[in-house]
């Protein structure tokens, strides 16, 4: 399995995906420059959180011009797997590869804590090793976390089941009206979304920041069946 880190002036994360993928469960992992245009023949492509260029104008907007970008969406296009974690999720809906966009937090504050999210769709690449309803639980740490579609576009997701995982409590309840288990006020507490084809994800919760139980501390190692679901 060939994992390929996109990442871009600005992105934090990529380390922490290269532990993950490289470090943790063994896979053969390359970096990308976001000027680059060759996916280093990847079965997988991952785009990190972080601050893409600053997020200057608005997030993703600026990346999604990134020339690997084209690369990234060819590759959707045929079928490959793509995820966009954080950041990586604000530039897939910015590229038109996902649905719905990330507006600011409600509160208009920066929000890092730990988060539980239930599982929605096991019909998926990231979460086929899962049953409906299971939990995972952790970090968020973003300011434009607040998903949001139109009342047309919402529906079509939902109707698609392209709801990946939607913010809940401790005990998998979910309550969209919640500041506590949906702080950042999105819409039916959606945390991830596929495209229909249900080869491309992105989520605002962190799962490489919860994968050992060394460092994972609320949420342990909970995210690593993730990412381990994802190389099968």
């Amino acid at each position: 399995m060939k994992v390929s880190i996109v990442v871009f002036p600005g992105s934090n994360c990529d380390h922490d995906m290269v532990y993950t993928y490289g470090s943790v469960l063994g896979a053969q992992v390359e970096t990308v420059w976001h000027r680059d245009r060759d996916l280093k023949d990847a079965n997988l492509v991952v785009i990190p959180g972080g601050f893409s260029y600053g997020d200057y104008l608005r997030t993703g907007a600026l990346a999604k011009l990134s020339p690997v970008m084209e690369e990234v969406v060819k590759f959707a296009g045929k079928g490959g797997p793509v995820l966009g974690i954080c950041n990586g999720f604000q530039i897939l809906c910015e590229a038109g590869l996902l649905p719905g966009a990330l507006l600011q937090n409600i509160g208009m504050r920066f929000l890092s804590r730990f988060v539980n999210i239930k599982v929605e769709n096991t019909d998926t690449v990231f979460t086929r090793e899962f049953q409906a309803g299971h939990l995972l639980n952790c970090p968020i740490a973003h300011f434009d976390g607040n998903f949001f579609a139109d009342n047309e576009m919402l529906k079509s997701i939902e109707d698609n089941g392209q709801v990946v995982f939607r913010y809940c409590d401790q005990n998998g309840k979910v309550d969209y009206e919640s500041r506590e288990s949906n702080p950042n006020g999105s819409l039916k507490a959606i945390a991830g979304v596929c495209n229909q084809s249900k080869n491309v994800l992105g989520m605002m919760p962190h799962p490489e920041r919860a994968i050992e139980h060394l460092v994972g501390y609320v949420g342990g190692d909970s995210g690593k069946a993730f990412f381990q679901s994802s190389i099968l």
